[in-house]
Formats: structure tokens, C-alpha cells, sequence
């Protein structure tokens, strides 16, 4: 199957009549996933460093698209090992998400907050420093994306960071492969390949960022087959 392309289609994840139990499963899978993956990992130095500028005022962050709520949760208890004030709160348009991810950071003890809203249709609530999403942008159509990189970088009141995949043959055999290794989910097994398909390159997320009106950005490459977009206010 070629990847020039991306190939945007339905995953299981997004469907609303999914069953909650299929759900409370597919995200604890997800939650491994981006463990191994160290997903918050990649967010965490530029948080750091703004945390560090911010001081000794907290910095204020927003998760869209959170999910399980795994990595804002990650985020919380990193800055907390290291003394950094920080108030991370996450959004997700999925209510049975956000009572999920709200039951995670009870249970970690995170003084997390998780609130439903439509990133997509609903206006970004001001007053954060930094906005940021893992593993969203991959479920966009090229114009939304563009539309949703400006509203975040329109709301941030320092800086946008995006951690997703990249669309590769590398990445889409370690995504087929490790969806099975790390959860017993049928969901993450199908949509874990798919997602790849569905992914940008970073030539294509380039354009998407010049194209949002955005041109001073950097954009890298992380292990494993993903990338960090970041935007930092001049």
C-alpha cells in the first residue's frame, strides 16, 4: 500500500456509539502506547522552559484533544518531581473521555482538570500559556488542521506544541506491531495502522504552518517515527 498520500478515514476511536467498556479498554491501551512512546516526554522540555520563565508564577496549560488524559496527568507529575508550578488542565470533545480522564488523575492524585469542548467548533479558552495536543492532528483534514493550528496559536499566550505521528512505512509497521503488543484493544489494532496512514510528513506540516500564517516555527523529528511542532510567540 503506498503512503504518499495520506489516507483519511474513519477510526473506531471517534465513533460516538462506541461502548464505554470498549472505550475504558482502548484508552488504558492508548495510555501504554504513549508510555513507551514518551509522549509527554516530548511536550515536557519546552513546558520546562517556559515553567522556568513563568516562575514564580504557575504556567498555565491546556491539553485539546486529551483523550485518557494520560499525558497532561504525565506532565502534572513531572513538574511536580522537579518543584515547577504548573496547572494543567485537558479538554476533550468525548464527555465519557473527559469522566475517564477525570477518574485517572483522582486515582494519581494529579490536581488535574478536565472539562468537555469541541476544539474543532467551539472558540480556545484564553488565559493559557501554552496550548498543546498529542496524537490529534493525524484525525484532520488538511484545511481544519490549518484553521485549528492558527485558533491555537491565536489563544496561547506563548506557545503551541503538537506531538503526532509521522506518515512512514517505519511507523506504520510499528504502529500495526505495537498496538498488539501493548493493549488487548481490537479498536488500537485497527486504528493504530490507520492512524499512520492517515498522518502528516513534516513537509506537509511545514505547509500547513506557513499556510496558518505561522512561518517561525521548528519542527523535529522523535523517536519513535513522531514529530514536535513547536510555535513560540515573537
Amino acid at each position: 500500500m503506498s503512503l504518499r498520500a495520506r489516507e483519511l478515514l474513519p477510526e473506531l476511536m471517534d465513533c460516538p456509539t462506541l461502548a464505554p467498556a470498549h472505550l475504558e479498554v482502548a484508552l488504558r491501551g492508548l495510555e501504554r502506547i504513549n508510555w513507551w512512546s514518551r509522549s509527554a516526554g516530548i511536550l515536557w522540555k519546552p513546558i520546562q522552559r517556559l515553567a522556568r520563565e513563568a516562575s514564580p508564577r504557575p504556567l498555565r496549560v491546556l491539553d485539546i484533544a486529551t483523550g485518557g488524559g494520560d499525558v497532561p496527568i504525565a506532565l502534572w507529575r513531572k513538574a511536580r518531581r522537579v518543584g515547577i508550578a504548573l496547572r494543567i488542565d485537558g479538554c476533550d470533545v468525548n464527555p465519557r473521555a473527559v469522566a475517564y480522564a477525570t477518574r485517572r488523575a483522582e486515582a494519581h492524585g494529579a490536581d488535574v482538570r478536565f472539562f468537555v469542548l469541541n476544539a474543532l467548533e467551539e472558540p480556545l479558552p484564553s488565559g493559557y500559556d501554552a496550548i498543546v495536543c498529542s496524537l490529534f492532528f493525524h484525525h484532520l483534514r488538511d484545511e481544519i488542521a490549518c484553521r485549528v493550528l492558527a485558533r491555537m496559536a491565536e489563544a496561547a499566550g506563548r506557545m503551541i506544541g503538537i506531538n503526532d505521528l509521522l506518515r512512514s512505512r517505519s511507523g506504520l509497521a510499528l504502529a500495526s506491531g505495537g498496538g498488539v503488543l501493548l493493549s488487548r484493544s481490537a479498536v488500537v489494532h485497527a486504528d493504530a495502522p490507520q492512524s499512520v496512514r492517515a498522518a502528516f510528513t513534516i513537509e506537509e506540516m511545514a505547509r500547513l504552518a506557513i499556510a496558518a500564517g505561522l512561518p517561525d516555527f521548528q519542527l523535529r523529528r522523535r523517536w519513535p517515527c513522531r514529530y514536535f511542532f513547536e510555535w513560540t510567540r515573537p
